[in-house]
């Protein structure tokens, strides 16, 4: 049975711990608002860009001379996973559900024969794969000196992207992100970059009324536009997905924080009063003490 002074003690450290995930949710809920402002205000664009694309794909499907990040290689066997989680931890299964989607991908690719390799955007989405994908990782991307996520820092990770396409080191890229829903909910996404895909389950007649259902002429050529917006594009979704991971990121760490807090409250509670019990046990000790040793005199 633990002594006063334990008890005592085990009671400030709580009380010490509670105060440190208090204010690390007011720090992750300050973050999450600017962070839930920037990813919402990137959809509309990236959303606009993806179905422009998608338009201009439809009506270059079967054009021999359509651009490679959009007709792809010809091939499917060699496939490049960005795996884009946080720098630190304690924000829940944030880490953990991204990670788990895309080990899912790659068990299904290597049981289809395929070759895979990940490249890792965040240090914690790297420490898990090792541990079952060292030999398919490729050279991770350092974010650890990023503060405040700039288009810059997406830029970065798309030219290393396309500079192993344009390497020959792979056919098809996906990047893996948590899209952010509310502050309980993160939606871990899977999005084909390379070759750029159609969005999903709509044709070209759904994206032309998606953009007004205008006819658009294009000058230059559908060629030349779509060999300057297809890298850009990459650009712009990776970017969407760092956004997207960043406020489910704060979104996730608040929730977990919100409830580590909830529960050291009552682990005190609990402390609280095993110590009032066993200083009530030792006083009512004492007292029988001293009540025998008068009765014996």
């Amino acid at each position: 049975m633990p002594s006063l002074k334990d008890l005592k003690n085990r009671i400030a450290s709580v009380k010490s711990t509670r105060k440190i995930t208090r204010a690390m949710q007011l720090v992750a809920a300050a973050k999450l608002r600017r962070a839930e402002e920037a990813a919402r205000a990137a959809r509309p664009y990236s959303e606009r860009m993806e179905a422009v694309l998608g338009n201009l794909a439809a009506s270059m499907a079967d054009n021999p001379g359509a651009p490679r990040l959009l007709a792809g290689t010809g091939s499917d066997k060699r496939h490049l996973l960005i795996v884009a989680t946080s720098e630190r931890g304690l924000c829940g299964g944030f880490n953990t559900s991204i990670v788990r989607l895309a080990r899912q991908y790659v068990d299904r690719l290597l049981a289809e024969g395929k070759e895979v390799q990940i490249l890792t955007v965040g240090r914690k989405g790297r420490d898990q794969l090792r541990r079952l994908y060292s030999r398919n990782l490729t050279g991770p991307v350092d974010m650890t000196q990023v503060r405040q996520l700039q288009f810059a820092d997406a830029q970065r990770v798309a030219r290393q992207v396309l500079d192993m396409f344009d390497a020959g080191q792979f056919d098809v890229a996906t990047v893996f992100y948590s899209r952010f829903k509310s502050v309980v909910s993160q939606i871990p996404t899977a999005q084909q970059l390379i070759p750029a895909a159609l969005p999903a389950g709509r044709g070209a007649e759904e994206i032309t009324k998606s953009l007004g259902g205008a006819v658009y002429e294009y000058e230059p050529s559908e060629e030349d536009i779509l060999r300057d917006l297809l890298p850009r594009n990459i650009a712009v979704q990776i970017f969407k997905a760092l956004l997207e991971n960043a406020a489910s990121e704060q979104g996730a760490r608040m929730s977990a924080m919100d409830s580590a807090t909830r529960n050291a409250g009552d682990m005190i509670d609990a402390l609280t009063m095993q110590y009032n019990r066993t200083r009530q046990a030792v006083i009512t000790k004492e007292l029988i003490e001293i009540i025998s040793g008068a009765e014996a005199l």
